[in-house]
Order: structure tokens, then sequence, then C-alpha cells
């Protein structure tokens, strides 16, 4: 299983990329634990400057607008 964070203020992006996440790992057959981060200190502790951002595994990997699906599949796959 793999641990992807959101991290965002729950915005409608950061929602949108929450879902997103959920649905390429469904359409890919990975299970993952996706966790909304929205505390403006655990954000910067995570070395997110523009939302939303997504860490996989540890590895933040995006940050700053909605991911596009093909770039979010091969991040799963790694």
């Amino acid at each position: 299983m793999k641990t992807v964070k959101v991290y965002g203020p729950g915005c409608k992006r950061c929602e949108t990329t929450a879902m997103l996440v959920q649905e390429v790992a469904t359409k890919l057959g990975i299970a993952v634990d996706v966790e909304k981060i929205t505390d403006p200190k655990a954000i910067a502790m995570a070395g997110v400057l523009a939302t939303p951002g997504i860490a996989i595994n540890g590895k933040l990997v995006h940050a700053g607008g909605l991911p596009d699906a093909t770039k979010l599949e091969s991040w799963l796959t790694c």
C-alpha cells in the first residue's frame, strides 16, 4: 500500500487532487491511503510552496495546480 499525502488548505483544487489520486490508483489496481494535510505548519514543513502538493511514500512529487493524470500514474507505479 502506498501512502499519499495531499497538502492544501482544503480548497476545491485540493479536494479534486485527492479524488484524482484515488481514481488513478483504483484504475491501476494500486492500494493507496490518501491523507489530506490542511495544517499550514505541516504544509510548510513538507516543503510545499504552492498547493495542492502531493507526497507519495514521503517523497514530494508535485506542488501547485492540478496534477496531470499521466504523471500521477507514473508517480504511483514507481
